[in-house]
């Protein structure tokens, strides 16, 4: 049998057409210009958001599986320690039932010795002088013993009936006497009372002559004080004429230059007094101020010649400055035109050189088939 004569192997053949349309939809996502710059693999992205949905909802079933069986082992261990607390609780009733019915203290040997009801429970060492218990030798009968217990009882009970009495009789007594304290108490209340009103009366008698000599007094002192002010009103009436009458006759008003001179130099003058300078004393001051203004005329005159000479100096500068500019835009201009020449010298050289490329290295232009060679597969 000749090789093509060989049955076709479908499960190779499915297999190789499956990686041929792989290989072609990987081509056509990588060659597409668009999808490869700006796009994204939207199916890859869905199958992503889904594997992760699923993982997703698995976890959760897991996790809900997993808090279902918390809760199941959370219910089995509440009702273990319940079960386990009923079964302690019966248990401890048990013990306690136990030690109710079959561990008395009444039913241990040693009951008798640790009894305390026993005293309770043991017969007296004698009922009666007649008891049968009583021998001769018992020593039960002592001399001196009160055998009439009865008849000692109603005695006592009477005599506690005439201690009650007598309590009854002293305490009336009591109240009574407290009630006659009472009456005199409140007899000598009102006795205070009166005598304090009494008091009080004397009191508002002598504070009411006290008021009326207080007023007296008081009205002596002002009219004492009224004359006073009257004669302080004349003297000072009278100080006034006299200072008024001093003022006008005064070297003030009279205006005495000789007033004005102060005791502590001639160049000071008291200023309540100065009525004014004299001739003499303007003359100075118009000199001074004459002279005052020569000086500032030729302080203006040196500051006017400073000014010039400062502008002279500057129209200098500014002189130098300008030829300064000048010389460097002239070195400029020349660097400038030495660039040109450098690079027109440049251009022609690299005009010569693309020359010598297209026409003597890259004569082999490639053909359209030399770019079909590329991007035919996605490897």
């Amino acid at each position: 049998m000749y090789k093509l004569d060989l049955p076709i192997d479908m499960k190779e053949t499915a297999a190789t057409e499956r990686r041929r349309n792989r290989e072609m939809q990987r081509q056509s996502r990588i060659f597409n210009a668009r999808v490869r710059t700006i796009g994204i693999d939207l199916q890859a992205l869905n199958e992503q958001v889904n594997d992760r949905t699923r993982r997703e909802v698995e976890e959760q079933r897991r996790h809900e599986a997993f808090a279902a069986d918390m809760k199941r082992n959370d219910k089995i261990s509440v009702l273990l320690q319940k079960r386990q607390e009923h079964d302690i609780h019966e248990l401890n009733k048990a013990v306690n039932e136990f030690r109710v019915l079959h561990q008395q203290a009444d039913s241990r040997r040693e009951f008798d010795l640790n009894d305390p009801d026993a005293l309770r429970k043991d017969k007296p060492a004698r009922v009666s002088d007649d008891d049968p218990r009583c021998g001769v030798s018992s020593l039960q009968k002592f001399v001196g013993e009160d055998l009439k217990g009865k008849a000692r009882q109603k005695l006592q009970q009477e005599q506690a009936r005439e201690w009650i009495k007598q309590q009854t009789n002293e305490l009336d007594q009591a109240k009574a006497n407290q009630k006659y304290a009472d009456h005199l108490f409140e007899l000598k209340a009102r006795e205070m009372d009166q005598r304090a009103c009494e008091l009080a009366q004397a009191e508002a008698d002598c504070r009411r002559a006290i008021n009326m000599a207080t007023k007296d007094m008081n009205n002596a002192l002002a009219r004492e004080r009224q004359a006073k002010e009257d004669a302080e009103k004349q003297q000072e009436q009278d100080d006034n004429f006299t200072e008024i009458s001093n003022h006008v006759f005064g070297d003030m008003l009279t205006e005495n230059p000789d007033m004005a001179q102060s005791a502590f130099g001639p160049h000071r003058v008291i200023t309540d007094r100065w009525k004014g300078m004299s001739p003499a004393q303007l003359a100075e001051i118009r000199r001074i101020q004459q002279a005052q203004i020569e000086e500032k005329e030729r302080l203006r005159q040196q500051e006017k010649q400073q000014e010039e000479e400062y502008n002279r100096l500057r129209l200098t500068q500014a002189k130098a400055g300008i030829l300064a500019e000048r010389s460097i835009e002239r070195r400029k201009k020349e660097i400038e035109k030495d660039q040109a020449n450098e690079n027109r010298r440049l251009s022609s050289e690299q005009r010569a050189k693309m020359e010598y490329l297209d026409k003597e290295v890259y004569t082999n232009n490639p053909t359209a088939a030399y770019f079909m060679q590329f991007n035919t597969t996605s490897r």
